[in-house]
């Protein structure tokens, strides 16, 4: 089912996000572990998507094996990096034939050890050459990225609203964003993205804090920023992983149940392969969407 008309019909959509192991024995071990996801009832699934081929033919079967064999829906990514026209319509038509319906198109961040994204010949420099090239040839559902806090590269925050907006134009159906740690920031944004006529839902990207260098390590990639008070606790416990974990769940939770309380169309979890803590908190969203109830952190 396409993620567009899923929106229409649910309160707010819940989701996560996995990347394709390299190896066929990580590639099992995460086909069982978003197998046991199931009785959890997610609206989708995503698999991102690799510079490499083989990696590319690892998300088509896993996005493909989510849906057909698991039974879950499931999106694939898709980006302009490593790839040139050609080879982008074979991975779209792989999915295609194996009845995947959504699509994250992505610019994509510069390969490992390069310090700027360089297109490959015959292929894409930005996204919304990625979204036209998929609407003219598909008929897939496609969703984009967006930034509450701005895009990195973007000079300020007025442009890469201009370039949100001209990608959807080009035929987004919908919006995730970067991950964030402040709602402020995500509704601000989204009031702004209102205001400049971006009339798709805005889904909310969320990863639960697992340890601090690791968080620390994103943020600084994606421009996004830990709010101090937030920071100081996490650095508090540094050497103590468990409680690390357990004050960035506590943190997820209270964000998306913030939130959903103000109308948010969906909220997806980056998992960085590490699905317990991600189900967790999930279950205890999923429990609260229509009985508010105290936080409840015990079993996180």
């Amino acid at each position: 089912m396409r993620i567009r008309d899923i929106a229409d019909q649910q309160q707010c959509m819940l989701s996560f996000e996995f990347f394709p192991p390299k190896s066929d024995i990580g590639f099992w071990d995460l086909y069982r572990t978003i197998e046991s996801l199931k009785p959890l009832e997610p609206t989708y699934v995503s698999v991102t998507y690799g510079a490499g081929g083989s990696t590319r033919r690892k998300t088509v079967d896993l996005v493909q094996r989510i849906k057909n064999d698991i039974g879950i829906e499931s999106m694939a990514h898709i980006t302009c990096v490593g790839a040139d026209r050609d080879e982008t319509s074979e991975a779209l038509d792989a999915l295609k034939s194996n009845g995947i319906e959504n699509i994250l198109a992505l610019r994509g961040d510069a390969p490992a050890g390069e310090s700027e994204f360089t297109p490959t010949e015959g292929g894409f420099r930005y996204a919304n050459e990625l979204v036209t090239f998929i609407r003219d040839r598909y008929n897939f559902c496609v969703g984009a990225a967006c930034y509450p806090e701005c895009h990195p590269e973007a000079k300020d925050a007025a442009t890469d609203l201009d370039n949100l907006k001209r990608k959807v134009d080009a035929g987004v159906d919908f919006l995730i964003t970067q991950l964030f740690f402040n709602n402020d920031d995500f509704f601000a944004f989204r009031d702004r993205a209102v205001a400049a006529g971006i009339d798709v839902p805005i889904v909310a990207g969320i990863m639960p804090i697992q340890s601090v260098g690791q968080v620390k390590r994103f943020t600084q990639m994606c421009g996004a920023r830990i709010p101090q008070d937030l920071l100081s606790k996490i650095e508090s416990v540094e050497d103590d992983p468990e409680a690390v974990r357990h004050i960035g769940s506590f943190h997820a939770i209270e964000q998306c149940q913030h939130m959903i309380d103000n109308g948010v169309a969906g909220i997806h979890f980056y998992t960085l392969n590490k699905s317990t803590t991600t189900r967790a908190i999930f279950q205890q969203i999923k429990s609260r969407l229509h009985t508010p109830t105290s936080l409840d952190c015990s079993t996180l």
